[in-house]
């Protein structure tokens, strides 16, 4: 199969929605992440979301593309060849209960690989007064996909991340993924897709059993390099990124590794990685921004 990149900066069909508190506590306590800054709304200023919910506002977006995505001639049937292959997510402030959000999102990028097409959605999210709360480039892959030019995509996408040497780390984090846990992330997150909770639909695709949410993965990283910086809090993240370049498979322990911290004026940046059980890279290329104090 094929796809050419003239389809770059075909533009979606906006979505809005209303951010609630039961959707944002709901995706904390999915993680187990019991911080008071996403569970106690007596604290003053209220709660806030985990740094990586973006990921749940945009997921109708994603999972309904043939609904949004305008572009006429597009094949949409390439889609379903799709894995999730980066995530980044640029926090302008942090999102909160209550806020009335409109997503606009672009095709930002059709780009060849090794192994097939990548393929990148960019959504902007703004807020019922028009400023910035977040942008999220969502990478997939589309395997066995050919693209037959040399690619293209818009302007301001964000660079891949860093590859930071694993010799050793600075700090690390071993954190279990309970046999349920794709199942509570799923139903506190509503990113529902049967290859996380029906090992029936998971064998019919080639899959030993059910595995978890690649982003579920990514904002347990989040979450443990938070506890690791005593300099860091959930409000002050700008930045998260990662590659997904393995699988976790549920009732397994992952090591949540801080390879590199570089601190500049007025932020941190993190590197990290994530490793399965095996040992074997689950996450790479992770980052980690946040304003200092």
């Amino acid at each position: 199969m094929q796809i050419q990149s003239k389809y770059v900066g075909t533009q979606l069909k906006p979505y809005k929605t209303t951010i609630t508190q039961r959707h944002t506590t709901n995706y904390a306590a999915a993680l187990g992440d019991a911080l008071p800054c996403y569970l106690d709304d007596t604290r003053p200023g209220g709660v806030i979301a985990h740094p990586v919910f973006p990921v749940a506002v945009t997921w109708p977006m994603t999972l309904n593309m043939d609904q949004y995505l305008d572009g006429g001639d597009f094949p949409l049937e390439l889609m379903a060849m799709q894995v999730h292959h980066t995530e980044h997510i640029r926090l302008h402030r942090p999102v909160t209960p209550g806020q009335e959000v409109t997503i606009q999102g672009a095709l930002a990028a059709i780009l060849p690989h090794r192994a097939g097409t990548r393929i990148i959605m960019r959504y902007e999210a703004v807020d019922s007064e028009g400023l910035p709360l977040f942008t999220e480039h969502l990478g997939g892959m589309l395997r066995g996909v050919e693209c037959t030019d040399s690619g293209a995509s818009l302007p301001g996408l964000p660079e891949d991340g860093e590859r930071v040497s694993d010799e050793s780390s600075l700090q690390s984090r071993d954190v279990f993924a309970s046999k349920v846990l794709p199942y509570i992330y799923d139903g506190c997150s509503d990113i529902v897709f049967p290859i996380h909770t029906s090992p029936a639909f998971a064998a019919s695709v080639g899959l030993p059993g059910i595995i978890v949410q690649g982003t579920a993965t990514l904002a347990l990283a989040v979450s443990s390099l938070l506890e690791m910086e005593e300099q860091a809090a959930p409000e002050r993240v700008t930045e998260a990124a990662c590659r997904f370049s393995g699988m976790v498979m549920p009732g397994t322990t992952i090591t949540v590794r801080l390879l590199k911290r570089v601190v500049s004026t007025g932020q941190t940046s993190l590197s990290f990685d994530v490793l399965g059980e095996s040992g074997a890279s689950v996450l790479s290329k992770g980052g980690l921004v946040y304003t200092n104090i």
